[in-house]
């Protein structure tokens, strides 16, 4: 017995010795990141895997006023949080829909949705953005959160429609007897024992649109309009690329959603439990 634990704390400890090596590998970014972002242009180029020999603090002054920081983090939060709202809303009544009505035609709209998820955006941004023009929303913040909607529904439903499948069909029968009405059902007992998918939602959609550059880059035109990635991008030129404020740039943007997801990722796996293998 005692050699069969030593053998099990042996491999428990090179389990753990792994996970901190990978740890360690997927933080190596980061450092590059965070060190280079307060070090001069020269510097940069000449040691980049080196530590600041001076600490350019003012880099990040710099980056703030040349992106116009507040009206760029305006910008991603209005169509981050209006994106998520909507989907989380429109997305929970489709699939509750679709879980409780089980028809034909349901069941086809759902195979339909999940394939939907396994088209990459490039096959399908030129449809999109011809679109959105002929909607008459090109090059506004509706134009985008639209696109956000159109985009984004298939993996909200499909995570939706799994967890629906996990409430149970006797407490919506005890609150129709109760009187209630389909929405009051809804919105009064079914939406609230959602919370942990839709938090699930909320956190994995939120990476994505806060992050991406390619939606707002092939909508939005207007200066006044860009977000946090297409601000940043803006010092990248044809034949020059101002790294020592890019980098900072680059730290400003991702550290609220990086706090974000820090507070709120202890959801994320009870929602994916949840709402993915019931059923």
């Amino acid at each position: 017995m005692e050699t069969t634990a030593k053998k099990f704390n042996i491999s428990l400890l090179l389990a753990e010795l792994l996970m901190i090596l990978l740890a360690l590998v997927f933080l190596v970014p980061f450092y590059f990141l965070l060190a280079n972002s307060v070090k001069s242009y020269s510097e940069i180029l000449s040691d980049s895997a080196a530590l600041p020999s001076v600490f350019q603090w003012n880099n990040y002054a710099e980056a703030w006023k040349a992106t116009d920081f507040p009206h760029a983090f305006l910008n991603s939060l209005v169509v981050t949080v209006t994106s998520n709202v909507l989907l989380a809303f429109l997305c929970s009544m489709c699939a509750y829909k679709m879980v409780r009505n089980n028809t034909r035609y349901n069941r086809m709209l759902y195979v339909a949705l999940v394939a939907a998820m396994v088209i990459p955006f490039q096959a399908i941004m030129i449809p999109l953005v011809q679109i959105v023009s002929r909607l008459g929303v090109m090059d506004s913040t509706a134009g985008l959160i639209l696109a956000y909607l159109g985009f984004g529904a298939p993996m909200t439903v499909f995570l939706f429609h799994g967890f629906v499948k996990s409430v149970p069909m006797d407490i919506e029968e005890a609150s129709r007897v109760d009187g209630s009405s389909p929405y009051g059902t809804f919105f009064r007992i079914v939406l609230p024992l959602m919370q942990p998918i839709i938090v699930t939602v909320i956190i994995l959609n939120t990476l994505w649109i806060w992050n991406d550059y390619l939606m707002p880059s092939l909508i939005l035109q207007d200066p006044a309009l860009r977000t946090i990635p297409i601000a940043t991008y803006s010092f990248f030129g044809q034949y020059t690329k101002q790294w020592d404020l890019a980098l900072p740039g680059l730290v400003l943007g991702i550290t609220p959603v990086v706090i974000f997801f820090l507070l709120m990722q202890k959801y994320i796996i009870e929602g994916i439990a949840q709402g993915s293998v019931k059923g």
